[in-house]
């Protein structure tokens, strides 16, 4: 993955590859069906290609040069051979109007010989489609439950070959070449025809100005901006959805079988995004998000951990036999079997950064609170059962000590919101709640000879989200149970090339997660040390933390789930909210070292 840039236009998404493919595209949502997949199978699968074409002994041009343009998601990737330069600018033209892939192919020296090959092969690479030609305008047609067309527009001829879209041109210094592939709704009529070229300054400013509203000022502000982007390409704009990553079934190990769909809006993580976004001056998006995850779960008796970014709930899970999985990965999944877990830790995350919204904007604190203090309600009737915990685990439930401290969490946010005027509820009920879940977690998720909070009631295990759970005012700081739990979780999972294991696997045997096999160092957890120990007053160790954490970037600056040392390479789904995420939590708590805070509280009309 580390091969990969990642463009959106806030509603689907593509990755592109350094070689000028693009083997993953979704549109018009994050979870539509793929068009090309060959990034987790074959060519044959579906991609489209846009670089020099072969030199004469047959190799290929290597690009010369990848980057993102200014503070946008638009990839630009360079080629120079002999006299010969040009650039591919790749993006997804974001605001609205008919989803559109755009390719712009620029000139710079010499006369760069071109050749763009489109191979689409819709519903995740099952289907070979028929292509039609319509007054130099190429319709390819979808699978009736796509509900669509694509049509691809180019300023160069282009032909068809068998199922292909192919164009050869040549390009010389200031000429432009232009590619649109655009998904429309029914079948009938193509899309306007727009300026491809005049979409790629229109993209940049709206990045670029989407990019200028950080409050940050600190240092790595670069990598800061690059992050904060990378969440924004995760929204889903028309409803305000987040989702966990763009991608599917990308293995968290070479060749296992831990291999799930990401593509779907869970609440944890969109309240952490969430949260994320509104300290950085995001406030609007969090506001946005905070009402989609209100509207997704009304009328449900316990609302679910995840949904579509639509507010879908049936999230089925299918394994898709015909494609191998990337590097033979496999099973390659789609739709995720955890959206019917009972995971008492989202009480917690979304109560969480609801009162933080109420905090920032005091004229949603009664229409948060209101949801607040039902949380707290339906809290009420689960809290003490054994669940799936926040990394959903497919083995058997437990008692997960993270998950009562959220739970613990929850009820406090709902007091706190009483108190506050902003909301009615029983008082007195909650409170002595609070404290039930307090005593109880004290005595039984608590290990005094290790003198640290365990995974789970009555193990000797550590579990990295216990960082997590130590960020939300259970205790002190300086309360000993908390420096003891971040200082054993440092000794137990941390790693000797500064990382965080989530919790120790089972390798070849099945272990408590349900699965066999390993997995790489999961980043959201290093993020989590670094702010742990930045609120225990060691910001020297935990700049170390982030610093390992922000080594790891490939060279656009982006983020997978994992990482794996031994051989250098991202693993899990491609780009991750949990990493880009930790990334700026643990920035963000660094920033409230020194003289001057670096970070300048959200206002309600940012």
């Amino acid at each position: 993955m580390e091969d990969h840039g990642y463009v959106s236009d806030q509603r689907g998404s593509a990755l592109v590859r350094r070689d000028g493919s693009i083997p993953w595209l979704c549109m018009p949502r994050y979870d539509s069906a793929a068009v090309f997949t060959s990034l987790l199978g074959t060519e044959q699968h579906g991609f489209w290609q846009v670089a020099p074409t072969m030199l004469m002994d047959g190799t290929a041009v290597p690009a010369s040069g990848r980057q993102y343009a200014g503070n946008s998601l638009i990839v630009q990737t360079t080629w120079s051979h002999g006299t010969a330069s040009a650039t591919v600018y790749d993006f997804m033209v974001p605001g609205g109007g008919s989803p559109r892939l755009v390719r712009v192919v620029t000139g710079h020296s010499g006369a760069m010989t071109m050749r763009s090959l489109l191979r689409a092969r819709p519903d995740y690479g099952s289907v070979v489609p028929r292509i039609v030609e319509f007054d130099g305008r190429h319709a390819i047609d979808l699978p009736e439950s796509d509900g669509g067309r694509l049509w691809l527009d180019a300023t160069v001829p282009v032909h068809i070959d068998r199922a292909d879209l192919v164009a050869e041109f040549t390009v010389t210094a200031g000429q432009t070449v232009a590619f649109g592939l655009s998904w429309r709704e029914g079948a009938d009529s193509p899309p306007p025809a727009p300026a491809d070229d005049a979409m790629l300054g229109f993209t940049l400013e709206f990045w670029e100005r989407w990019a200028a509203r950080c409050t940050y000022t600190g240092p790595d502000r670069e990598a800061v901006v690059r992050s904060l982007l990378t969440l924004g390409a995760l929204i889903y704009a028309p409803t305000g959805a987040i989702v966990a990553a763009p991608t599917t079934s990308l293995p968290e190990e070479i060749g296992g079988v831990r291999n799930y769909d990401y593509r779907f809006a869970w609440l944890r993580d969109g309240a952490l995004t969430a949260g994320v976004l509104r300290k950085y001056g995001y406030l609007r998006e969090a506001l946005a998000w905070a009402c989609w995850a209100v509207q997704a779960s009304l009328g449900q008796d316990r609302r679910q951990i995840m949904y579509g970014v639509g507010g879908e709930t049936e999230l089925p899970e299918i394994e898709l036999g015909w494609l191998p999985g990337y590097e033979r990965s496999a099973p390659v999944r789609i739709g995720n079997a955890a959206a019917g877990q009972l995971q008492v830790d989202i009480y917690g995350e979304l109560a969480m950064e609801l009162y933080e919204l109420a905090q920032a904007d005091s004229s949603w604190a009664r229409r948060l609170g209101s949801v607040i203090v039902a949380l707290a309600g339906e809290l009420e009737q689960v809290w003490d059962q054994p669940d799936s915990g926040i990394w959903e685990m497919r083995g058997p439930v437990r008692h997960f000590t993270h998950s009562k401290i959220m739970g613990w969490a929850a009820i406090d946010r709902a007091i706190r919101t009483i108190e506050a005027g902003h909301a009615d509820g029983p008082l007195e009920r909650l409170r002595a709640l609070r404290d039930t879940i307090h005593a109880e977690v004290c005595e039984r998720g608590y290990d005094a000879d290790l003198n640290a909070f365990t995974q789970s009631y009555g193990s000797r295990d550590l579990d990295a989200s216990l960082l997590h759970a130590m960020l939300c005012g259970f205790l002190p700081a300086d309360d000993k149970r908390v420096i003891g739990t971040i200082e054993a979780i440092q000794r137990k999972l941390g790693t000797d090339d500064g990382f965080v294991l989530r919790y120790h696997t089972a390798g070849d045997h099945v272990g408590a997660d349900g699965f066999p096999g390993d997995e790489g160092r999961f980043l959201f957890c290093s993020g989590w040390m670094a702010e742990a120990l930045a609120m225990i007053g060691r910001p020297d160790d935990a700049r170390t933390v982030l610093d390992s954490l922000l080594a790891v970037r490939n060279g656009l600056g982006l983020l997978a789930e994992e990482y794996d040392p031994r051989t250098g390479r991202q693993l899990g789904n491609f780009p991750q909210a949990f990493s880009h995420g930790g990334h700026l939590g643990a920035t963000a708590a660094l920033a409230g070292f020194g003289a001057f805070s670096t970070l300048r509280l959200a206002g309600a009309e940012s």
